[in-house]
């Protein structure tokens, strides 16, 4: 332990010497799409420090502070709001700030979940080949025929049946992740199963079946380390796909419950105020959405070109 202490700074320094690295020094849009994507998780995680009030706390509200404009001070209290107020109250800055809590918690759940379904299917598929490939892969066909939002929905609508009517709303952000992730595992097991197929007839795996190793040590021990370089740009694309699809939904009312409001549900709620003048209502969570997914998908595409051996 204090040997490996003592070799942390120089393995540092070499990681931030690699050509990964210097790649990413030298990328204009690597650099600011990975400050803007810190920036935000960094804001939505500390937003208890950061916004002024808690919109999820009624006793925090006061109604007299409804629609008021951004930097202007309401004509009632005399509060002033940075992004203004929604039509209960509440700051929007402060509902942006916890409403991306549930967006990124959202995502981040349902990539873990697609990329575990999609990255075990896909190394067996890879490895045993046969009707095992054929079962999985047709099922992977099937489901890519449909959008990805529609399977979500479908999953969603059935799982939510399931749920007694009490624990609905206690247990929406969890049928939210389980619907997502569900429609999302194919593009992982793709992938994976075309790596598994490369990686298990080379010299490293015959030599591990040589020596008694069982198909599952392999595949998990052996092989998984070799096809994850995929699996990382994968994800990272995927999260900025599953925090549109969750906006997505709540923006229809499937998702997120009124009570605990993601970006989508504050756009949802937004869009009924637009053609009225209260404009600030949708603006500020959209645009926060837009620059949330942009620099998410373009830190992916980066990573998607940087590990690509082809381009080395």
């Amino acid at each position: 332990m204090i040997e490996a202490i003592k070799h942390a700074p120089g393995r540092i320094k070499r990681a931030l010497d690699s050509d990964f690295f210097w790649k990413f020094r030298r990328s204009p849009v690597a650099v600011i799409s990975f400050a803007a994507t810190f920036l935000l998780v960094m804001s939505a995680l500390f937003a208890p420090l950061l916004a002024t009030m808690n919109p999820f706390d009624p006793a925090s509200l006061n109604l007299m502070n409804g629609f008021t404009p951004p930097v202007t001070p309401s004509a009632f209290t005399g509060e002033t709001f940075l992004m203004g107020a929604d039509d209960q109250g509440r700051d929007v800055f402060s509902t942006i700030l916890y409403g991306m809590r549930i967006s990124l918690f959202v995502g981040f759940a349902a990539v873990t979940l697609g990329l575990l379904i999609g990255v075990t299917l896909g190394l067996i598929s890879g490895y045993f080949g046969g009707w095992t490939d054929t079962i999985i892969m047709r099922i992977a066909d099937v489901q890519l025929t449909f959008p990805s939002i529609l399977v979500a929905m479908l999953i969603f609508g059935v799982a939510k049946g399931f749920t007694p009517p009490e624990y609905r709303d206690q247990l929406a952000i969890w049928v939210l992740i389980l619907s997502i992730g569900l429609s999302d595992w194919v593009q992982f097991a793709r992938v994976v199963r075309g790596a598994t197929m490369v990686e298990k007839n080379k010299e490293y795996v015959q030599a591990a079946r040589l020596i008694g190793r069982g198909a599952m040590p392999i595949i998990f021990r052996h092989i998984l380390p070799n096809v994850l370089s995929p699996v990382l740009v994968i994800a990272t694309i995927s999260l900025a796909l599953a925090i549109i699809a969750e906006a997505t939904l709540s923006f229809l009312g499937v998702g997120a419950p009124p009570t605990q409001p993601s970006l989508g549900t504050l756009i949802r709620i937004g869009q009924g105020y637009l053609f009225s003048g209260e404009w600030w209502i949708l603006f500020f969570p959209s645009v926060t959405l837009l620059a949330l997914a942009l620099s998410v998908n373009l830190l992916g595409d980066w990573l998607r070109d940087a590990l690509n051996p082809k381009l080395r």
